[in-house]
């Protein structure tokens, strides 16, 4: 019973998982409506990353680890369920994982994060920019090198 359940609460998860991808995706668009959105940094740089990684598996045509985990738990349950999981969760699963080609999750998955990589480099936010270009400042005025402290004492 714990495997069951522990499966549900993946599909849960992973809902959540992809919702969040969604909602990175629609705030970085909308963020040249509204400038706020460019600033949420914590928010962009994990989306970043996370779409990276979403993208990177499915060009590899590789499962996610939630699906993976969540069908270890499942055949450990009952290998022979026809209907998963709580209503709810039943519902969940048709949509994170629709019955579908797969070209049909490619495809948009790794549109989606060219845009949003695109959008990143674009419109940095603000405490990205700053922390860039405080690293660029302190390469800037390191004068270390002999020839460079040679130069200066003349």
């Amino acid at each position: 019973m714990a495997d069951k359940l522990l499966a549900d609460l993946i599909v849960i998860a992973h809902l959540g998982w992809i919702l969040f991808m969604l909602a990175g995706f629609i705030f970085a668009l909308c963020g040249f409506l509204r400038k706020e959105f460019f600033e949420w940094w914590l928010f962009r740089t994990l989306h970043l990353i996370g779409i990276a990684y979403v993208s990177t598996l499915a060009m590899l045509g590789e499962y996610c680890p939630l699906t993976t985990w969540e069908n270890a738990l499942r055949a450990k349950y009952d290998p022979g369920l026809t209907y998963p999981g709580s209503f709810m969760v039943h519902y969940f699963e048709k949509f994170i994982y629709p019955d579908v080609h797969p070209l049909i999750i490619r495809i948009p998955t790794t549109l989606v994060a060219v845009v949003t990589v695109l959008i990143f480099i674009i419109r940095p936010p603000e405490k990205i920019k700053r922390i860039f270009k405080q690293k660029k400042n302190k390469l800037g005025n390191h004068n270390s090198f002999p020839e460079v402290k040679r130069q200066q004492d003349k």
